[in-house]
């Protein structure tokens, strides 16, 4: 917030107020030098700034509090339409039978319907060794006799080059033809769809979009879903342009683009989770606000899911202790009857099952399984 103030009077050390105190020459001096008078401006606009920054950071978190509190709309339960982030190891030849059984075991009776399996990463000009995925017939048809009706996505993803010289670039058409290629590679090779997680991912992306219309056209073809991992959305309006200027990472997706996105798709899923939220509550009616803003530009046709955070780090961008499985689960379902309590196509994801631990799995079973 700019401060501006005119007129200023000086005064001496008793308060009264006094006029300018002139030399010879004409020059301010004693208590109305112009160092003195602008080092005094700085620490009252430093101070206003400081203030106003204090005043807006406790109102969002009122908010976000306030956002967390209310009555859940009846029914506001799994549509079965569920997912489940699994690592590399599934497919790479670590995991064994003893393994999957114990994974059956976990999924029966709950809303998981989709089992987006890493299967990358893609290589930076978009190709897929098959060799990364070499033990996917295995998982692949190990699931579908044992918990018929759940999909195995290929999950793959690559670092772009948005903001350094290294990584995907999307503005190659050939680098864009290969993703595609990739997709039919894996699809041939028995997985039930495509999830794609590439980051990061700024807002307004039009190769992005181009990207994905070529991948439907395909998944379409070959009657499999297409899936995609996705960024926030502004809590603020434009606050995407605010952070990409002053830390040249924007973050989060405009509501308009994120709508673009999930019109192009058949699942897309928020990844609601290092919001860098120090407490529970205000981490919970973060995540009501964002179902909010996803429901209100994903079609009905579109499957929308809300990350939910089965991983425990401390870092500057995600507290365990506030991003909590129990505040998501409570947060997507207040969003939900806030917005569309009666939407079917719309479910939460689990990331991710290597760092679950069992108070996750009994807070998404209670929470929103029941």
């Amino acid at each position: 917030m700019d401060t501006e103030r005119t007129g200023q009077e000086l005064t001496d050390e008793s308060g009264a107020e006094a006029g300018p105190r002139r030399g010879s020459a004409g020059r301010l001096r004693g208590n109305g030098t112009p160092r003195r008078a602008w080092l005094r401006w700085t620490r009252r606009i430093a101070l206003g700034m400081l203030l106003a920054l204090l005043v807006c950071t406790l109102s969002a978190a009122v908010a976000l509090r306030l956002n967390y509190a209310g009555d859940l709309a009846p029914g506001t339960y799994t549509r079965n339409r569920d997912a489940l982030w699994l690592g590399h190891a599934w497919v790479d030849g670590r995991k064994s039978n003893t393994d999957l059984d114990a994974l059956v075991r976990r999924l029966r009776d709950t809303g998981i319907r989709d089992l987006y399996v890493h299967a990358g990463p893609l290589e930076h000009d978009g190709t897929l060794p098959e060799s990364a995925y070499k033990n996917a017939p295995w998982l692949i048809k190990a699931v579908h006799r044992e918990l018929p009706g759940v999909r195995v996505q290929a999950w793959l993803g690559d670092e772009l080059a948005s903001e350094g010289p290294v990584g995907m670039r999307l503005e190659r058409s050939a680098t864009r033809a290969a993703v595609v290629r990739s997709a039919r590679q894996v699809l041939a090779a028995g997985f039930d769809g495509a999830h794609f997680d590439l980051e990061p991912l700024h807002s307004g992306d039009r190769n992005y979009l181009t990207l994905l219309d070529a991948l439907h056209r395909v998944t379409l073809a070959d009657h499999a879903p297409l899936s995609v991992s996705a960024p926030q959305i502004d809590p603020l309006p434009a606050l995407h342009s605010v952070a990409g200027g002053l830390a040249g990472h924007p973050k989060w997706w405009s509501q308009e683009y994120f709508g673009q996105v999930a019109r192009r798709v058949d699942q897309i899923a928020v990844m609601s989770y290092d919001t860098a939220l120090p407490l529970e509550s205000l981490y919970g009616g973060y995540v009501a606000q964002q179902t909010s803003l996803a429901l209100e530009v994903t079609p009905p046709s579109t499957d929308l899911l809300i990350g939910l955070p089965f991983y425990h780090e401390d870092d500057i961008g995600h507290h365990a202790s506030a991003e909590t499985v129990t505040a998501a689960v409570r947060g997507a379902r207040l969003g939900l009857s806030r917005t569309d309590a009666d939407r079917t196509r719309f479910g939460v994801a689990l990331y991710v099952d290597f760092a679950a631990t069992e108070t996750d799995w009994t807070a998404y079973r209670e929470g929103w399984v029941r």
